[in-house]
């Protein structure tokens, strides 16, 4: 084990009814949070949902998928070039496209029919072209980072811009190889990103108008396309993310750096959100990096090495804690599968290779998987194994890597691939296809 410091069996049904009742309690405070209103559709303002874990609250799905897959609910195929999410509120959905030069903001109702545009400046043209960020929805606007460092807040009913701010330009920034990449996080009043630059490598900003609380100067690392987690720990909340060659805790209230340990991986590359629970900090990377498991002291300035995992060198897909288990997919690269490892120890509890390299969301006591190859799996997974229950390949029209994460929201599964948006009914009675 290492200390670094800023100066270096089954789950009883009690237990899942349990974690179910948790997950339900943080969502619903979390919606609250972010202003949600009575709309129909459900909640996911942002990029992994209300409460940032990935967690649906969502009840009476199917069970299993008729063959060929759910109903197709409605399809858009007009997107625009790249790889965002989607967001969900007040019954509208909000994503981004690439159109020609230009990144677009765009809202749609929850029949699929467009709402509003707004143009949020150059789009990516360098290696992986294409959008990146999901935007964000808080109290009736909507924030969202393009890859070439314009961030900016729009009405979320109108698309009217309320402000924007070029981070290059106020912070110096030095986008690597694949632009910047990570969604942003708010928080109350502020606005957290990490532009990576000299004159600011992690940065605050006021939401009300874009300007900023705190720019952090003292970190040396650049950004590395990691979407930063921000952890309550013993009464101090810690903004922490992994850097290209680090991973870093700042003081959320005043970007002071509180502790830093390295984190050396091939290409710079590290993508995937932490978890934080009770003290310790899982962070996974690709390339045979791995997953390193972290102990926050309790005084919040330093950290212990815990345990380290080969199996999980989760490079973007995502990774879940559920009942105690981390599920993830392993780099394609390294040859590893969809693995599964104890939070506790660090044990691999088993790896399935026959699923590809899967992004991950989880809905009702099942994971919701989807292949980089456009493969959507429905598994029954836990300590014990993982038994796929329905899968289901929806029509390719273009070319690429499936990359966008898949939403369960509002009884519907939603899909995207680059230019199409797939929206599946999958309330537990919808009529086969």
């Amino acid at each position: 084990m290492r200390t670094q410091s800023r100066h270096s069996g089954a789950a009883s049904p009690a237990r899942l009814a349990m974690a179910t009742v948790m997950v339900v309690l943080v969502a619903a405070t979390a919606s609250r949070a972010f202003g949600e209103g009575d709309g129909a559709g459900g909640f996911w303002p942002q990029f992994h949902g209300p409460a940032l874990d990935n967690l649906s609250t969502e009840k009476g799905l199917l069970k299993q998928w008729p063959e060929g897959g759910p109903k197709l609910a409605w399809k858009l195929s007009d997107c625009g070039g790249g790889y965002s999410g989607v967001a969900i509120a007040d019954g509208r959905l909000y994503t981004v496209g690439d159109f020609a030069d230009k990144e677009t903001l765009f809202a749609l109702d929850l029949g699929g029919k467009l709402l509003w545009k707004a143009d949020n400046g150059k789009s990516w043209k360098g290696a992986m072209a294409g959008c990146r960020t999901t935007p964000t929805f808080d109290h009736g606007l909507l924030y969202q980072m393009n890859p070439t460092g314009r961030l900016g807040a729009w009405q979320a009913d109108s698309g009217k811009e309320v402000w924007s701010v070029d981070l290059k330009e106020r912070f110096g920034v030095e986008s690597g190889q694949w632009a910047l990449s990570e969604n942003i996080l708010i928080d109350g009043d502020m606005l957290f990103c990490t532009p990576g630059g000299a004159k600011g490598r992690i940065v605050a900003l006021k939401k009300a108008g874009g300007e900023t609380l705190w720019a952090n100067t003292e970190i040396k690392d650049a950004a590395a396309y990691c979407t930063p987690l921000l952890a309550a720990h013993n009464g101090r909340r810690q903004l922490i993310t992994v850097l290209q060659k680090s991973i870093v805790g700042v003081d959320a209230a005043t970007g002071k750096l509180l502790w830093t340990v390295p984190h050396e991986t091939a290409h710079d590359q590290n993508v995937t959100r932490p978890i934080y629970k009770d003290g310790r900090l899982f962070v996974s990377s690709g390339h045979g990096t791995g997953g390193r498991m972290f102990r926050i002291a309790p005084e919040g300035t330093s950290v212990t090495e815990l345990w380290v995992n080969k199996d999980l060198d989760n490079c973007h897909p995502g990774i879940l804690l559920v009942e105690g288990c981390v599920y993830g997919s392993g780099c394609r690269l390294t040859g590893k599968g969809f693995v599964c490892v104890d939070w506790e120890t660090g044990k691999t509890l088993w790896n399935e290779k026959g699923l590809g390299k899967i992004s991950l969301t989880w809905a009702e006591g099942l994971l919701y998987g989807l292949s980089d190859e456009g493969k959507m799996s429905l598994l029954d997974a836990s300590r014990q194994g993982c038994r796929i229950v329905s899968q289901f390949a929806p029509p390719r029209t273009a070319e690429g890597l499936w990359l966008a994460h898949p939403v369960v929201c509002g009884g519907r599964l939603y899909l995207r691939h680059w230019n199409d948006l797939f929206v599946y009914d999958i309330r537990a009675g919808a009529a086969a296809p």
